[in-house]
């Protein structure tokens, strides 16, 4: 599927609009980036994936003082699928209170509901070497370019 320029923009929004959500505290808003059944697969941090943006917002107000004050996104690559889909791959830089920051990758499917975008599947690695060295980069993960 040929991506618009019109969907790009609007698929690198919704992403954005996590960070801005997340930091705002708005969480009962993150339906308007993730469906009702998103999968939040947070299994390189060594916890369970959630199911359900209700269960994503729940996890944020859990981790209270511990979220970061800071969710930035960067380097959004965007490739759309034959069945219609996306797939939308992103890094993500956190920034705690106390300055120290980490990077994660961000691997979205993103799906079509009604006329707007939502993600329906979000993976988070954690980035932990530099030059990728000890970390597969294949299959699922691997960078590919736009279409």
């Amino acid at each position: 599927m040929a991506l618009t320029c019109e969907d790009r923009a609007a698929i690198t929004e919704l992403i954005a609009m996590h960070g801005h959500l997340c930091d705002s505290g708005e969480l009962d808003r993150l339906d308007e980036v993730f469906t009702a059944d998103v999968v939040y697969d947070l299994t390189d941090f060594g916890r369970d994936p959630l199911e359900g943006v209700a269960a994503v917002a729940a996890a944020g107000r859990a981790l209270g003082d511990r979220n970061p004050v800071g969710h930035h996104v960067t380097n959004v690559v965007l490739t759309g699928l034959a069945d219609g889909r996306v797939r939308a791959r992103s890094k993500g830089i956190g920034i705690d209170a106390d300055g120290t920051c980490a990077s994660v990758v961000y691997e979205d499917g993103v799906v079509r509901v009604g006329r707007e975008w939502r993600i329906d599947r979000r993976k988070i690695l954690l980035r932990r070497f530099p030059l990728g060295a000890g970390e597969a980069v294949t299959g699922e993960n691997a960078p590919r370019p736009p279409a």
